[in-house]
């Protein structure tokens, strides 16, 4: 079998005719080195096939033009949302993002972002702030600038949003329209500071009409559609049977109003459902899903523009916070019970 030697800087000197400085220059720092140079650099490069050794090259700046992202799932429209805002403004300022998932396992998560910063990542991007101090410890021990979505804790950057607020909405206007019999389907409640606020935020709700949450009106299930099916299932054996049934997550939502239907349940006319979130297939179901709108997009967005300007001052530590804002969005899902 044959084989090719790798192109090297030195093949690449020789074929634009200059010095290896300078190519090192034109990889590096463009800005600094003259235009017809640089072109015939790139050119000469793009010929050999030339791909910069990122390793050599960290070693030489301390910089390894990575950002490390740690996500519950990789299996969410939402993260899938943050994830691509990100990717572009990452790209564009020169930085290629390595994703990890943990399944809400906060284990696999330490170990993921000991992994990121061993790798050195020159920021990291976090969901939520519920982790072991052991896990910040090591955040901070490392002086990697970081940013967290959706939650967050002082003493870090974070782009949030009001989850208290996002569940009080959806339950308030459900009380509004006349609703009394609640059932909610949630996300597993331990370790998920966003699915904890939520319900919070649907009792609170609850709590100024003199109505409780019980334990047994709420069913705990991973964040699929499928899981939303079977959670359901389990609130429609209540007595009596909830008239109101709210996904704190849309995916739940949609599970939940797609098995209804599959039982002849008339939806709103005798269930109403509604979700938070408020994914791109929320307005295109039958009927269409009232929700509230999480800006997923817009979260990893300004992510993205916080962290890098966070990584430009050299700043190790700080806590700048931008609380985003959250809206119901009324659709057909939901009408006065029957």
């Amino acid at each position: 079998m044959s084989s090719r030697r790798k192109t090297t800087l030195s093949d690449v000197a020789m074929a634009a005719n200059c010095s290896i400085a300078t190519v090192s220059r034109a990889m590096s720092q463009p800005a600094l080195v003259q235009p017809e140079t640089l072109e015939r650099i790139r050119n000469a490069a793009d010929r050999l096939g030339y791909v910069p050794n990122r390793k050599a090259r960290a070693l030489a700046s301390g910089q390894s033009d990575t950002i490390g992202v740690v996500v519950p799932t990789l299996n969410s429209p939402i993260f899938s949302a943050a994830l691509q805002e990100m990717q572009r403004s990452f790209a564009a300022n020169g930085y290629q993002l390595l994703i990890a998932s943990h399944e809400y396992d906060l284990g696999h998560e330490t170990a993921a972002l000991s992994q990121l910063i061993s790798h050195g990542a020159d920021g990291l991007v976090v969901v939520g702030a519920e982790r072991p101090q052991s896990s910040w410890s090591m955040i901070e021990a490392a002086g990697v600038p970081i940013v967290q979505m959706w939650e967050g804790r002082s003493g870090h950057d974070r782009v949030t949003v009001d989850n208290h607020l996002a569940g009080y909405l959806v339950a308030r206007y459900m009380l509004d329209i006349g609703h009394r019999q609640f059932g909610v389907i949630c996300g597993q409640l331990q370790n998920n500071d966003r699915q904890q606020a939520r319900v919070a935020g649907i009792r609170s709700a609850l709590a100024e009409e003199g109505l409780t949450l019980p334990r047994t009106q709420i069913s705990e299930q991973p964040l699929t559609i499928a899981a939303g099916r079977s959670g359901c299932m389990t609130l429609l054996e209540m007595l009596p049977r909830p008239t109101a049934i709210i996904g704190t997550a849309d995916l739940l939502a949609i599970g939940a109003m797609i098995e209804a239907q599959a039982r002849g349940i008339a939806v709103p006319q005798t269930i109403s459902f509604a979700g938070i979130d408020n994914v791109d297939v929320a307005a295109h179901l039958a009927p269409s899903l009232t929700t509230v709108d999480i800006p997923a997009a817009l979260i990893g967005a300004e992510t993205a523009v916080m962290l890098l300007r966070r990584i430009r001052e050299g700043a190790r530590a700080a806590d700048e916070a931008l609380t985003l804002p959250v809206t119901l969005v009324v659709r057909h899902s939901t009408a006065p019970p029957p």
